[in-house]
Parts: structure tokens; sequence; C-alpha cells
């Protein structure tokens, strides 16, 4: 692989950079996250407008910018430096890559362009707390995590006049509180033909009622999106569809910029932490001066950096399928670089929160922003050692090892 960065891509982060540092800054962070949307519509407008980023994974020939997950992870680095709350990673990261997907032509030229402008944005809604689940980050998604015909979930029943309608409701959907449009998992077919299906459900819909959520981390909103007789459209062209296998491969693309959001935000919670240490004297000198903090410092330098390596690795290795949007790789690396990037996420933050002494320790501070996101994401999308054992799982490397182990037993004449 290479990993250099081509200059479009350099500019992209350039100029997002800017952009952001200029318009999100802590306490515009903390002010935008208490508005109604739970972001900055003005920013998300300038993000769509002067750089086109909702659509910058979306083809061209739907009106985006026909770039790929590379220059979508990029632009969740520089997002998660400032920790910046918007729909980027429900709308681009998670529903469109699934309507180009799964979606039939009619559905992809109505609502990708829309996404692609920012007009639009989306969110996945999924049954109880099995987001990671359903994206078979934790293991396979084949269960009955979507109703299994039990109490609770979302069920899909198809009336007799051939209308689809949804019942139940399901928790943590990130930014379901103003999504526009709503792609809902739901079961299906009873013990019979039992299946997990993907329907769209428009805001307003009659019987649908969102509630925004209190959670950890205010940067990542959710809401709860209970469904009462709710009529929906089937995405695709028939029930038939592999979505399991879409969820899994669209998986590989969101934990991809999942990585890249906490490479960015451990970098940025570790240059703060680094400023703060060369600016507080203690004993008459710069903290910063001490060996046990440059210790420290240059242990979670080196994490990060590594994790940046891992992130970037899956950036590429997804952007090399033969249909980027539809994440068809052959590798999927984007659930062990979420791993390594979580750590490192986590040891930045907390070092930060160490590191900047009593001040740190209060709620006020923004070092608590990033230890929050850290927090919120391995429940979301965790835990680490789930992440790297279904990795492990997919490499085969627990078969690979038992199968060494066997050949290495010494063969006893009897």
């Amino acid at each position: 692989m290479d990993a250099a960065f081509t200059a479009e891509q350099e500019e992209i982060r350039r100029t997002l950079r800017e952009l952001v540092t200029k318009r999100c800054g802590p306490d515009e962070v903390k002010a935008a996250v208490r508005t109604p949307a739970g972001y900055d519509t003005a920013l998300w407008s300038a993000l769509a407008e002067q750089l086109g980023l909702p659509g910058i994974a979306v083809p061209e020939s739907y009106g985006g910018v026909g770039c790929g997950p590379a220059e979508l992870a990029l632009g969740g680095e520089e997002l998660g430096r400032a920790l910046t709350p918007s729909p980027l990673f429900a709308t681009a990261a998670l529903v469109a890559p699934l309507l180009h997907r799964l979606g039939t032509d009619e559905q992809r030229s109505r609502l990708l362009p829309r996404i692609a402008t920012g007009g639009l944005t989306a969110a996945l809604a999924v049954p109880g707390t099995g987001l990671a689940t359903a994206l078979g980050l934790v293991g396979d998604n084949l269960g009955d995590w979507s109703g299994g015909g039990r109490a609770g979930g979302v069920q899909a029943k198809l009336s007799d006049d051939g209308v689809w309608r949804l019942y139940g409701q399901a928790e943590q959907v990130l930014d379901g509180h103003s999504a526009g449009l709503l792609v809902v998992a739901a079961h299906t077919g009873g013990f019979a033909r039992s299946r997990t299906l993907l329907y769209l459900v428009p805001e307003g819909a009659a019987g649908l009622v969102r509630t925004r959520q209190i959670s950890l981390d205010e940067t990542r909103p959710q809401a709860r999106v209970e469904l009462r007789d709710v009529e929906a459209e089937l995405l695709g062209v028939t029930d038939d569809a592999d979505v399991p296998g879409a969820l899994a491969a669209v998986g590989d693309i969101a934990a991809t910029v999942l990585a890249a959001e906490a490479v960015g935000a451990a970098d940025r919670a570790l240059e703060r932490t680094v400023e703060y240490v060369k600016q507080r004297e203690q004993f008459g000198r710069a903290i910063g001066s001490f060996q046990a903090v440059k210790h420290r410092l240059a242990d979670v330098y080196v994490q990060v950096q590594a994790a940046r390596s891992a992130a970037y690795y899956a950036a590429w290795a997804t952007g090399t399928g033969s249909g980027q949007m539809a994440g068809q790789t052959s590798e999927q690396a984007g659930g062990l670089a979420l791993a390594q990037s979580l750590d490192a996420l986590r040891t930045a933050a907390s070092e930060a929160v160490q590191l900047h002494g009593g001040i740190g320790f209060t709620w006020e501070h923004e070092a608590h922003l990033y230890f929050k996101r850290a927090s919120s994401d391995e429940l979301l999308f965790g835990p680490v050692h789930r992440l790297r054992a279904r990795a492990a799982e997919r490499a085969d490397l627990f078969r690979a090892a038992t199968a060494s182990t066997s050949e290495a037993q010494p063969t006893v004449a009897v």
C-alpha cells in the first residue's frame, strides 16, 4: 500500500481543519449539542456547500463527489479532533452505503442526491442496543437481534393491500431524533421464514414517535424511536436481499470512519495536554520538564501513531474493493483498527484528565468531552476485546492455531 495522501486528499484535510478550527471550539461544541437538532445546522450547511462532505463518498452519478472511504475517513478524523457534533457518521457512513448497496435505482436516484447536498440527513434504527452486532463488528449478525419473533424489537408485516407496516421500538438510534429519513431494521416472516429486512421511514410518518435521550456523550446524540403501525417502504426490490451481508460490509466502512474519528480526538487531546504541561509550573518549573510526565506522554504519542497507522490502513483496504460505497472488499480491517483507536483515545483522554490536575477533574473542562467520547464509543461499538476477537475469528486465527498445535503433536506408535 502507498501510505502517502494525494494532493487532493491533503487539500480536503487542510480546508476542513481550517473551517472546523474557526467555527467549532469547545464553547461552540457545548452550545451546539444543546440545540434541538443536536448540532450546528449552519456549520453542517457550510460543510455541505463548501466541501461536499455529506456526499464525499457518494458516486458522481448520484450528485456526490465520487471519492471513497479514505476521504470519508479523513473527514471523520478532522471532525473527531474537535468532537464536532454532526450527522455525518449516521448519514454518510451508515445509511448512504446501505442505500447504494441495497436500494432500487429509483430509491438511489431519489435519496442519494439529497444526501450528497446535505439537504437530507438519515439514521439507521436498530432494535435494542445491538448496533455493533447488527454491523457485524463483535460477532456474526445472523441471529435474532432485530426481534426474532419475540416480544420487543421491531416487527414488519405485509398487509393485505401490499403495504409494509412496522411495530416496535429501537433504542440508541444515532441522530434519530433529527434525521429526515430512518432506515429501520425489522424482523419479518415469523418462525417459518424468519429474516431481517430494512425499511425506509420518512420523518413525520403517521405513528412515528422520536424522543431524544440523555446520553453520556452529548456530541453523539441518541434517540428512542417508536413505531406504532407505521407505513414503511421496503429498501430494495425484493424481500430476499442479503441484509446481514450488506450490514456487515457497511459495518467495515463505519468502523473505519469511527477509527479515524477516534484517532483525531486522541491526537487533539494529546496536543492540548502537551500545551498545558508546558505552561503549568510545580516546584518552580514546568511539569512537562519532569521525566515521568515525558514518559507518560511519549507512551500516549506512540499509541496514537500506531492507531493512526491502523486507521489509515483500514481506509486503504476498504477503498480497494470493486464497489467502494458498497464496501465490497477482500479484507475487512475496520474492526481491528477501531479497537486500537478506541484504546488510544481512552488512554489519551485519561492522561489528559490526570495531567490537567484539579481542573481536569471538573466536568466543565473540555478534557471530559474526550473522555466521554472514548467511553461512549466503546459502549456503542465495542467492547474492544470483542472487536479484536471478531477480527481474529474472521482471519481464522483460532482455527489456524489449533491446526498448528495438532500438527506439532508427536505421533506415538502403539
